[in-house]
């Protein structure tokens, strides 16, 4: 009897395998018709077979880290090896305000808790602050202390964060199996503030979360935490060796701030809501209401760490092993100290153009935002000094930005979806989802212009083809009023015409020149290098601009480099006091190399939709059919 080897979990397959297996067999001999019974039992066993198998296989996918599915399991295997996923992040905004009142009180304190309600699409959000704020020495408004009401507490620079601040109370009971478990699964983690103390005390002893515990000893007020089932957080405390041990009667407050995470940024608009108490802790009516000047909107608000994201983190902490020594090291560190870190680049400095020996740079690509405050890049590097080895120093860098942007002609037949605007909507959004798909949203990302050119042509049936050309942009932020070199680098080689016209920038001003110039480049016979030009635009010069500095900075086509000379930039015709400086790549495929962060830029990209005439049926011939130019325009400056 032959051998039947079950490799398949198709149900069809496995029926057949079944059925050959019994044709082996010569008592049974109706199993070849389907309205036997045999061969219903056929199928039901191999229904059952199926069933089991799968279940099978997906225990066994269910075992390990990169082939787990469900969440439950996922945060389970990354628990077993010292990681927990990020939570959901509060949208941190900061304000200032005057609370004046009438009293004698030499401090005016903020109730931890509610401080004021932001606006945001409509939407109200309520900010809070985890801690009570308090300010000494009222001032009136001569900044002169007074003796006698009226007087004013300025808040100058508060941080408030989108969320609402809850308190649980745990009762110890060494008697018990006891899991202090908080119930609820919209908690920003870092929002979490723990006191014990003794029954009937008022007091307690304040706990802070560790990481590990190789720096505690069995006196260590500490605590971990953990995630457990349905996105919800376990307080892990001491036992008497790492870490005190909570002892019989012990009352555990827990105070933390449930978000509404990445739905809470942009909140401004803020009315006052806060609680305020004098010196003895009795309630402080405002003699008027607070006005909230807004500092910074709110922003920094994340979602709770994907399934992806904690596969792909956890390993490197894992391997980190709590040290920073390799690139992979620093990836996974900060990642660890700073979870509102969206991709990591890591170079070291034997890699910089003059090499700085004994140097880690470092670029953070935050979520939800493009820069680092310098306030983060100090805590960061604080954070950073217990993993690194002596004599290694970390410098953190802005990120640098590539930005694509399209120009899209795409063609559709109107027989088959005839709403131009609809078709331009929808393409719109599918291309802002493949922006921000990994392989972008990471440094070195890759931008495949065949996958972009796929979603295009996949977003509607309708859709017959589409001429789509790349332009790549920096930003440079001049210092105004100011003699200075700047160096941008695109990563990139750029594509060359030996008339010029490859280097595009907006509009600025330069000392002694009250007229707008731009920035074009001049290439050299070569055609790998050439000179930075500063040019003049008339009503009458056209193509023919005149050059105002003919050495202005070099190119570089093939490494993709402009270094500008030094020179005193005075404004920019862009509000932003940004200039704009755009190259045409040399292949559609473009890589963030090192510090590089690819952004595709929706809102400088245009799209334009097309009618098919030989495809709806208009023009079979093809005569008068509209063509588009795959080549860029031949503007000599970005508009």
């Amino acid at each position: 009897m032959p051998v039947t080897k079950f490799t398949n979990l198709d149900f069809d397959q496995i029926k057949a395998q079944i059925r050959s297996y019994l044709r082996a067999n010569s008592n049974f001999t109706d199993f070849d018709f389907e309205g036997s019974n045999i061969s219903m039992l056929i199928d039901i066993l191999a229904y059952n077979t199926y069933i089991s198998a799968f279940n099978s296989n997906m225990v066994v996918n269910e075992s390990f880290l990169d082939s787990a599915t469900l969440r439950e399991n996922v945060v389970s295997l990354a628990r077993n090896i010292g990681y927990v996923p990020r939570s959901r992040k509060s949208a941190q905004a900061i304000i200032n305000f005057n609370f004046k009142f009438n009293g004698n009180s030499n401090t005016v304190k903020l109730r931890k808790g509610l401080v004021c309600v932001g606006a945001q699409n409509n939407t109200s959000f309520t900010f809070s602050i985890p801690e009570d704020i308090t300010v000494v020495s009222p001032i009136d408004a001569g900044s002169n202390i007074l003796t006698n009401p009226p007087r004013t507490a300025v808040f100058n620079n508060l941080s408030v964060y989108q969320g609402t601040l809850l308190k649980k109370y745990f009762n110890v009971n060494s008697s018990l199996d006891q899991r202090f478990i908080l119930d609820n699964s919209f908690i920003d983690t870092a929002s979490i503030r723990i006191f014990v103390r003794k029954s009937g005390s008022t007091s307690g002893l304040e706990y802070s979360k560790i990481d590990n515990i190789t720096s505690v000893n069995e006196k260590s007020n500490i605590y971990l935490i953990q995630e457990i089932k349905d996105e919800k957080y376990e307080l892990l405390f001491g036992d008497g060796l790492f870490g005190k041990k909570l002892e019989n009667g012990d009352i555990i407050e827990v105070s933390y701030i449930i978000t509404d995470g990445k739905a809470g940024n942009d909140g401004k608009n803020f009315s006052f809501s806060a609680e305020a108490v004098d010196d003895a802790g009795n309630p402080l009516s405002a003699s008027q209401s607070p006005v909230i000047t807004t500092i910074q909107t709110a922003k920094g608000g994340g979602d709770i760490e994907g399934i992806d994201s904690i596969k792909y983190i956890a390993p490197r902490v894992y391997s980190s092993q709590y040290r920073a020594v390799t690139a992979k090291d620093y990836e996974g560190i900060i990642q660890s100290v700073f979870p509102d870190a969206e991709s990591v680049s890591v170079i070291g400095g034997e890699e910089l153009d003059p090499p700085e020996f004994g140097t880690v740079i470092l670029s953070v690509k935050p979520r939800n935002s493009t820069f680092l405050s310098d306030f983060t890049k100090v805590q960061i590097l604080e954070k950073l000094k217990s993993y690194s080895i002596a004599g290694i120093n970390q410098r953190i860098v802005d990120l640098k930005v590539i930005y694509l942007e399209l120009d899209v002609t795409a063609y559709y037949n109107s027989n088959i979806f005839s709403d131009k605007d609809g078709l331009k909507s929808q393409l719109t959004d599918s291309l802002t989802t493949y922006g921000k798909s990994t392989n972008l949203n990471a440094f070195g990302g890759r931008f495949k212009y065949s996958d972009a050119l796929k979603v295009i042509d996949e977003t509607n049936s309708a859709f017959t083809s589409n001429i789509t050309t790349l332009t790549i942009r920096r930003d440079l932020k001049p210092v105004f009023n100011t003699f200075t070199q700047y160096e941008l680098c695109f990563g990139n080689a750029f594509h060359v015409n030996p008339k010029g016209k490859n280097i595009k920038s907006t509009g600025f001003t330069v000392e002694g020149n009250g007229n707008t110039v731009y920035f074009t480049d001049l290439p050299h016979s070569d055609g790998k290098t050439g000179d930075i030009a500063v040019i003049q635009l008339t009503e009458l010069s056209g193509d023919n601009a005149p050059v105002i500095i003919p050495s202005a900075g070099t190119v570089d086509y093939v490494k993709g480099e402009i270094i500008i000379n030094t020179i005193n930039i005075t404004g920019t015709s862009r509000a932003s006091g940004l200039i704009e400086i755009q190259a045409y790549p040399e292949s559609n495929d473009v890589i963030g190399l090192k510090d590089l962060f690819l952004q595709l830029d929706m809102s400088n990209s245009a799209i334009n939709i097309v009618r098919d005439t030989i495809s709806s049926g208009e023009q079979i011939s093809g005569i008068g059919y509209k063509v588009t130019s795959s080549y860029s325009n031949g503007s000599i400056i970005r508009s």
